[in-house]
């Protein structure tokens, strides 16, 4: 059922009309009305406007409801798309900076600041998400990265370099990061 629909059919009944009254009250034809709520149909203008008006529901606010409803799946997937790209640029920089043959200390240590700058910005940034969806959000690109390493290098290169340490920091603070941050606010 579209959200005008259900809008209307659960209005409809919140006021405790029937079908028919509504018809008769909106100067609709009954099977317009049953066309709408079985949508087969759906409201526009003067007609949209009538229904609103018996039934004293904002016309705006339901078509901007049902126009948002219509972006969402846009956004849900251009926001996947975005997270997507995020976790292999922040896996990647860490990689980088670990795993290059010409690593030394200082980008091993420039990784391990990273491992847990960027972790902390994104907790400080989404602090209404919840540990579990803020690690799978932003860290399932570490994960991947962590099985892959494995299966290319093998998991002694991974530890002795320090991607795998980094990695592990990483997850880590993006989960507890939301605990040590009330810690600090109190």
């Amino acid at each position: 059922m579209n959200l005008i629909a259900k809008k209307i059919s659960e209005t409809r009944k919140f006021r405790g009309l029937t079908q028919e009254e509504l018809a008769e009250k909106s100067k609709i034809n009954l099977r317009t009305i049953q066309r709408i709520e079985n949508c087969e149909n759906e409201p526009r203008g003067k007609t949209l406007q009538l229904i609103c008006e018996v039934l004293q529901i904002d016309i705006s606010e339901l078509v901007s409801k049902s126009n948002s409803k219509k972006n969402t799946i846009a956004s849900q997937i251009t926001n996947s798309f975005f997270l997507l790209i995020l976790n292999l640029i922040l896996v990647g920089i860490i990689g980088y900076l670990n795993l290059d043959s010409g690593a030394n200390l200082n980008s091993r240590f420039g990784a391990l600041l990273l491992s847990v700058l960027i972790p902390f910005t994104i907790v400080f940034l989404a602090k209404k998400m919840n540990n579990i969806q803020r690690m799978l959000q932003f860290g399932f690109g570490y994960i991947i990265y962590f099985f892959l390493i494995i299966i290319i290098h093998g998991f002694p290169i991974g530890f002795i370099t320090g991607l795998f340490p980094c990695i592990l920091i990483s997850l880590s603070v993006l989960y507890f990061g939301s605990g040590i941050l009330e810690y600090k606010e109190q």
